[in-house]
């Protein structure tokens, strides 16, 4: 599907996520789609206020940048990179948990595509959110990616749950160092 319910075509976000990739990348976040209100990470006209480019910001680069495209660019500079694992929108109210994780399997061949495109033998993931840890660790793992949080749940840092994003990401992290 390259056009994606209430979100751009799958090859927008593909070109606004291009100006930010690092050449080696350390770390590849995976999360689970691009929102449905547009709030896309790798936008640079976006607001450094944006829950999960300020988590990234605060939490992974420990950065306060004035511009996205600032923010961005220290981010791809220390190797990061994030994937979504659809870009179909899946947080729509409308769509039943069991629909959502449908959509983000349904694209795991792409996922897995774009892993191999970026990742080199010394690449870590890590995956964001409860749905994407839980359904997407033993496939990942089982193909070969070093999934850094296994086991551990890194909740995506909204709703009050920036604190345990903040402790989990730091902790899989500082393995990684």
């Amino acid at each position: 599907m390259d056009h994606s319910r209430d979100g751009l075509p799958r090859a927008e976000y593909m070109r606004l996520r291009s100006a930010y990739l690092p050449n080696h990348p350390r770390i590849i976040f995976v999360l689970e789609s691009p929102p449905k209100s547009g709030l896309y990470f790798y936008n640079p006209d976006g607001r450094v206020s944006e829950p999960l480019f300020s988590a990234m910001m605060k939490d992974v680069l420990e950065i306060t940048p004035k511009t996205k495209d600032e923010g961005l660019t220290a981010f791809t500079a220390q190797g990061y990179l994030l994937i979504d694992a659809t870009y179909t929108p899946v947080n729509h109210s409308h769509l039943s948990e069991r629909a959502r994780d449908a959509l983000i399997l349904a694209d795991l061949p792409h996922l897995i595509d774009e892993l191999q495109k970026y990742a080199v033998p010394e690449t870590k993931v890590i995956l964001v959110k409860a749905n994407i840890c839980r359904q997407l660790e033993t496939p990942l793992t089982d193909r070969g990616f070093a999934v850094l949080n296994q086991g551990t749940i890194i909740p995506f840092p909204s709703n009050g749950q920036q604190g345990k994003f903040r402790e989990s990401v730091r902790r899989v992290l500082g393995s990684s160092r």
